[in-house]
């Protein structure tokens, strides 16, 4: 495979903020910079499931491994549907119909896709295990994200209050008009109502991270992305803020073996 195409003049990646103390871990977001996708997926397009040449997200997951210095046959994908359910893996492939992914496995890292929904990735550096979630509006209204910590605590015997939490890049609370039905899922100060816009404005950021720590996890173990999909369009791909026709751009975390 031919990756020579895509020159890194800038970064495709960076790392979780304030991670970088917890020994083994690899955690990191990636941009939408330095891959070899043509418009509209430019440039590096990770999901293979958009419209963008098959070869593309393969070569640009090839020019990512190689930054990270890790193997393609160990990562482990969730196939995202919008719900909440949770898979506890210790095998690298594909997990059809799942949103969240947990495991305590050493050189297996976990990845997950998103284009404005919320990314999350969690650790728990006592006892080794971590998660990767994605939560759309609708796996937030079923608190995916605290249903993950509940299964960590339960599979592995995490504490909440041992765990650390990012919030991931999505599109921000300016930006995400919803309806009232999808409003109603949610207490009302994480959806008001803008009379301007005559929509009501869903902060995903927000909710995911109150939810978090409803369920156990310190407000100050959780880090938030100071990004949006939509005002930094350059930088991440948005569904919204392009019409539908874009790339996927990830999470992705690992304990080095």
């Amino acid at each position: 495979m031919d990756t020579s195409l895509a020159p890194q003049t800038e970064p495709r990646y960076r790392n979780i903020p304030n991670w970088d103390t917890i020994g083994g871990l690899l955690a990191i977001e990636t941009f939408r910079l330095g891959g070899v996708s043509p418009a509209p997926w430019h440039s590096l397009n990770l999901g293979r499931n958009t419209l963008d040449h098959p070869w593309n997200p393969k070569a640009n997951e090839a020019l990512l491994v190689a930054d990270l210095g890790i193997r393609a046959d160990r990562l482990a994908y969730a196939l995202q549907c919008h719900g909440a359910d949770v898979r506890c893996v210790d095998e690298p492939g594909l997990y059809p119909e799942i949103d969240a992914l947990v495991t305590r496995q050493k050189d297996l890292y976990l990845q997950i896709l998103v284009a404005d929904c919320v990314p999350i990735l969690m650790v728990d550096p006592i006892v080794g295990v971590i998660a990767a979630v994605h939560a759309g509006w609708r796996g937030t209204a079923l608190a995916i994200g605290a249903k993950t910590l509940a299964i960590m605590a339960k599979e592995y015997g995490s504490r909440p209050a041992d765990c650390q939490a990012y919030v991931g890049t999505c599109i921000g609370k300016s930006f995400y008009e919803v309806d009232r039905e999808v409003a109603s899922h949610f207490p009302a100060r994480f959806a008001p109502f803008d009379d301007t816009k005559k929509k009501y404005m869903l902060d995903l950021k927000g909710i995911n991270g109150w939810q978090l720590q409803e369920a156990g996890l310190l407000s100050e173990h959780i880090c938030y992305s100071p990004y949006c999909t939509v005002k930094d369009n350059r930088l991440f791909f948005s569904h919204r803020g392009e019409g539908g026709n874009t790339g996927r751009f990830g999470v992705i975390i690992g304990m080095q073996a």
